[in-house]
C-alpha cells in the first residue's frame, strides 16, 4: 500500500476547505504550521475557560470567571477620548458595570440596548468596591445563549486569528475524524483506560473541566502514545532495513586486546567491560552493527572504542576512527598510539592536511592492509580513499554526523559496522527519540584516577580576584581555559568580546602568556593557536565555545567560564569537563553578572552540586524543553504536537517496545493489526516509513 488509504481524504484537505477560513486566515494559519484539517486535530487547546452560569456576582469570589444574565441599564460615556465607557447592568440580586476602553457608543448601543436582557460573559473584578467586567468576551441574546459552553477550550493563537475562528475551524476539522480502526495493542489500551482514536480527539477537544487539559488526560495520553509510537515503528523499521543489511561476522581472537589491557596502569571499569562485551556481541553477527556509546565526559570511550578496532584487526580486518575536526583527529592519533604500539598494530592519521606523495602513500598502505587503524577527518569520505578489508566504522560526536554520513562511511566496506561515539549525556527520552533505530551502550563510571573538578560560583564584580588568581597558578606552571560569552548568536559580537578580552588578560598577564581562538580564524590559525596551547607555550587560551568537544591539554587544570548564566547546562558541563584531565587539582569558575534570574540560578547550582552527565542532562530536559537541548534546528528530533518529550518519559518506553515487537511478529505490517499500523503511518505522515516497508 503506497498510496494514502481513501478514508483518510477529509483529514488531508486543505485548511481553507474548513468553515470560517478564508485565504487570510490561511496564510496565518501557516505560522502555526497549520496546513491540512489533519493539522487542526493536532493542535489541542492547552487551556480551558470555566464558563459556568451565576445567578449574580454575589454568588462568587472575585476575581473570577462568570457567565450571568443581566438586565441592561444607563450607558455613561467616556468623559475623555479613549477613557472608560460604562454600562451599568443589573443581575438577579445587584447591579454592576461593563466597562470598555476606546468604545464605539454607537455599537455598544446596538448591542446593549437599555431594557433588554442580556447574557454577558468575562472576567468579574472589584474597581472601587464595585463589581465591574472589562471588555466582556460574549455580549449575547438569550436565545444564543447555548453557544456558550459551560467550559471553553482556549486554543494556540497567533496574530490575527481569534478563538472563534480557531474553535469554528477545528469543530469542522474533527467533525471529519472517521472511525479508524484500532492499531494500539488491545491489551494496553484496556489496562491503560484509553478512548479509542475518533473519540479521543472528540474528548481532547472538548474539554468540561481542567483535568481534561491536563497531559495526563486519557484522551490525551492516548493521541500522545499513537504520536510517539508512529515515531517509533518508523525508527523500528529503519533499524529492520539495517539489520537486513547482511553484514560480516568479525570474530576477535582476543589476542591484542589483552596486550593492551596488560599494558595499561589501571584496570577498566565494569561500564567499560561491559560496553566492549555488547559491541563484539553485535560484530560477531552476520547483520551490520548500528550501536551508539554514550558516554560522560572522561568515562573512557577511547579505551573501548580502540578495543573495538582491535576485534576488527583480530578478525583480519580494518578499522577507521572519524572525528569532526582535524584538532580532535590528531589528538585521537596521539591518546591511541601507546595503545597501538601495546597491541603492536599500525595506525596512521587522514586529514585535508595531506597532499601529494605524502599522501598516496598512505592511500596505498590502506589499499594493500599495511595500516590497521585510521583516524580520520570526513577527508575519509573521499572517492579515492579504498579499503583493503574495512570492518568497522567509529564516528565520534554524532551531532556532526547525520544518518546519510553513517551509511556513506558504511559503503566504504562491504558490510561496514558502524559505531558511533557521543560524550553528550541524551536522557532516556531523547536518545529513544533521536537514536531510537540503534541500540545503545552507556558508559556510567568514572575510571580511577580522574580527580573530581571543584566548581564555584563567582560574580564578576571579583574580575579583578580571578586574574590575580590566575596569575598565581601560571607562576606556579599551570595553564587555563577563558571561554567568552555567546553574545546575541552573533559571531561578529562574540568575536569582540573575545578581542576584548584577550586584550585585557594580555595587559594583566604578559603578551606571550595569552592565545585567542574563535570561530572566525581560518582552520590553520586556529589549529596553530591550539598546537601552542597544548605545548604549553602559551598558559591562558581565550576561546569562544569552539573548545566545547574534545579537546585534551593535561596541564590545563582551570576554567573560567564568563556569563555562565547564559549558557545551557549540557553546554556547560562540556566545557567543565575540558579541565580534570591531569595530576593537578582542577577547578572551574562560573563567572555570573547579578543579579540571576531564577533558571539561572538553578543551572549553576546545578552544575556546583553534581559532576553526573545523566543528571544535568535530564535536568536540562526538564528546565528547557527537548527542542532546546539538542537544537532543533540541526537535532534531527521530530516534532511531536501533542506528546510531550519531558513528560512522556513512559510513553516512549512503551511506544519502542511495542513498535519492535510489532516488527518482530509481523515484519512486513500484512496482517490485520499490521494494516491498522500502516494507516497510522499514513495519518501522522511518516512516509519515509511508508517506503521503508516497500523496501523492506
Amino acid at each position: 500500500m503506497s498510496t494514502r488509504p481513501e478514508i483518510l481524504f477529509p483529514l488531508f484537505a486543505e485548511v481553507q476547505s474548513l468553515d470560517g477560513v478564508g485565504p487570510k486566515t490561511v496564510k496565518l494559519l501557516e505560522q502555526l504550521h497549520i496546513l491540512t484539517a489533519r493539522d487542526l486535530v493536532f493542535t489541542l487547546p492547552h487551556s480551558g475557560v470555566d464558563r459556568r452560569r451565576y445567578a449574580s456576582v454575589l454568588d462568587l469570589q472575585p476575581p473570577a470567571m462568570a457567565t450571568i444574565e443581566v438586565t441592561v441599564g444607563q450607558h455613561t460615556p467616556a468623559k475623555r477620548k479613549g477613557g472608560p465607557y460604562r454600562v451599568t447592568v443589573q443581575d438577579a440580586k445587584t447591579a454592576f458595570q461593563l466597562v470598555f476602553f476606546h468604545a464605539r457608543p454607537q455599537y455598544l448601543q446596538s448591542i446593549l440596548p437599555t431594557g433588554q436582557r442580556r447574557i454577558v460573559s468575562g472576567k468579574v473584578e472589584l474597581f472601587d468596591s464595585m463589581a465591574q467586567i472589562v471588555h466582556p468576551d460574549h455580549i449575547l441574546r438569550l436565545d444564543e445563549a447555548d453557544e456558550i459552553p459551560a467550559f471553553e477550550p482556549v486554543y494556540p493563537l497567533t496574530a490575527g486569528v481569534t478563538q472563534k475562528t480557531m474553535g469554528k475551524a477545528a469543530a469542522s476539522a474533527i467533525s471529519r475524524v472517521p472511525v479508524l480502526p484500532e492499531w494500539i495493542d488491545p491489551a494496553l489500551v484496556k489496562q491503560e483506560g484509553w478512548p479509542d482514536f475518533q473519540t479521543a480527539v472528540h474528548q481532547a477537544h472538548g474539554p468540561t473541566t481542567t483535568d481534561d487539559i491536563a497531559p495526563t488526560a486519557p484522551a490525551r495520553q492516548r493521541l500522545a502514545y499513537d504520536e510517539l509510537f508512529s515515531h517509533q515503528l518508523t525508527l523500528a523499521l529503519a533499524r529492520s532495513v539495517m539489520r537486513k543489511s547482511k553484514g560480516l561476522p568479525t570474530i576477535g581472537t582476543g589476542k591484542l586486546q589483552m596486550q593492551v589491557l596488560d599494558s595499561l596502569p589501571y584496570k577498566p571499569t565494569d561500564a567499560q567491560t561491559r560496553a566492549v562485551n555488547e559491541i563484539a556481541g553485535d560484530m560477531a553477527l552476520p547483520v551490520r552493527m548500528n550501536r551508539l556509546l554514550q558516554g560522560d565526559v572522561g568515562a573512557g570511550k577511547t579505551l573501548v572504542a580502540f578495543m573495538a578496532l582491535l576485534i576488527a584487526v583480530e578478525a583480519g580486518g580494518q578499522g577507521v576512527m572519524m572525528a569532526p575536526t582535524e584538532i580532535l583527529a590528531r589528538q585521537h592519533l596521539d591518546g591511541l598510539t601507546p595503545l597501538a604500539d601495546a597491541a603492536g598494530v599500525r595506525i596512521d592519521v587522514l586529514t585535508g592536511r595531506d597532499k601529494g606523495k605524502e599522501r598516496a602513500r598512505k592511500l596505498a598502505d590502506l589499499a594493500d592492509g599495511g595500516i590497521d587503524i585510521l583516524v580520520g577527518t570526513h577527508a575519509v569520505f573521499q572517492k579515492d580513499v579504498e579499503f583493503h578489508d574495512l570492518r568497522l566504522a567509529i564516528i565520534d560526536e554524532q551531532h556532526r554526523f547525520g544518518v546519510r554520513q553513517r551509511l556513506e562511511l558504511g559503503a566504504k566496506g562491504a558490510a561496514t559496522d558502524v559505531l558511533v561515539m557521543t560524550a553528550t549525556p541524551i536522557p532516556r527520552t531523547l536518545s529513544l527519540a533521536q537514536y531510537g533505530d540503534m541500540d545503545v551502550s552507556i558508559l556510567d563510571e568514572k575510571p580511577p584516577g580522574r580527580k573530581p573538578v571543584k566548581t564555584a560560583m563567582v560574580s564578576d564584580a571579583r574580575m579583578d580576584e580571578v586574574v590575580a588568581h590566575l596569575r598565581q597558578a601560571i607562576a606556579e606552571g599551570r595553564q587555563a581555559y577563558w571561554v567568552c560569552p555567546l553574545v546575541e548568536e552573533s559571531e561578529v559580537l562574540d568575536l569582540t568580546a573575545a578581542e576584548e578580552r584577550f586584550k585585557v588578560l594580555r595587559a594583566a598577564l604578559g603578551d606571550d602568556v595569552v592565545g585567542l581562538v574563535h570561530g572566525q580564524l581560518p582552520p590553520a590559525e586556529k589549529d596553530a593557536a591550539m598546537a601552542r596551547f597544548v605545548r604549553g607555550d602559551t598558559k591562558v587560551l581565550v576561546a569562544t565555545t569552539v573548545i566545547e568537544v574534545g579537546v585534551n591539554v593535561p596541564n590545563a587544570s582551570i576554567m573560567v567560564i564568563e556569563r555562565a548564566e547564559i549558557f545551557g547546562l549540557a553546554q556547560l558541563h562540556q566545557l567543565r569537563g575540558r579541565v580534570g584531565r591531569g595530576a593537578a587539582e582542577s577547578t572551574c569558575l562560573l563567572l555570573y553578572n547579578a543579579p540571576l534570574s531564577e533558571g539561572g540560578r538553578r543551572r549553576l547550582q546545578t552544575l556546583r552540586d553534581t559532576e553526573d552527565g545523566f543528571k544535568i542532562a535530564e535536568e536540562d530536559l526538564a528546565m528547557r524543553g527537548a527542542g532546546d537541548v539538542i537544537g532543533s534546528a540541526q537535532s534531527g528530533l521530530p516534532r511531536f504536537r501533542i506528546a510531550d518529550l519531558e513528560r512522556n518519559t513512559g510513553l516512549m518506553a512503551l511506544a519502542q517496545k511495542d513498535a519492535r515487537k510489532l516488527l518482530l511478529d509481523d515484519p512486513d505490517l500484512t496482517t490485520p493489526r499490521g494494516q491498522t499500523a500502516r494507516t497510522l503511518l499514513w495519518l501522522m505522515e511518516q512516509d519515509k516509513a511508508i517506503r521503508l516497508i516497500s523496501v523492506g
